[in-house]
């Protein structure tokens, strides 16, 4: 059902309860329910908010659709790594990093390609 399709996408991006919940803006504890199907009934809100958190549409978090359309794989390769080395030794902050990628999501909101930005509001240890 939902609960179990959003924990597997939740899990699939590397996201606890806690890291989602805050991301999409909705609380801890529904989320929870949703997941372990206490709640069975989400609203079209909820959903949308974290269907645009973990970047698929509202379809694949239903189940109607394969995420495999709608999310890439993504692979850390070698050019990844030579880019992200190369960013850190020219002085690229986390924190850089993270405004950076805040800035690519705000513009993908005012393109329409996302329905809400989301933005990292605060470093966390191990980020």
């Amino acid at each position: 059902m939902v609960g179990e399709r959003l924990r597997e996408l939740r899990v699939e991006k590397g996201y606890s309860i806690s890291e989602l919940a805050e991301l999409a803006g909705v609380s801890k504890s529904y989320l929870s329910y949703i997941e372990r199907d206490v709640q069975k009934n989400p609203s079209l809100q909820f959903l949308r908010k974290i269907a645009s958190t973990l970047e698929i549409d509202v379809e694949v978090l239903l189940g109607s659709s394969s995420s495999e359309n709608h999310t890439k794989d993504f692979v850390f390769d070698d050019e990844w790594s030579r880019l992200l080395n190369k960013a850190i030794e020219e002085g690229m902050s986390k924190k850089d990093f993270k405004e950076f990628r805040d800035y690519l999501r705000f513009r993908k909101w005012q393109e329409g390609k996302i329905q809400e930005p989301t933005f990292i509001q605060e470093d966390k240890p191990n980020e």
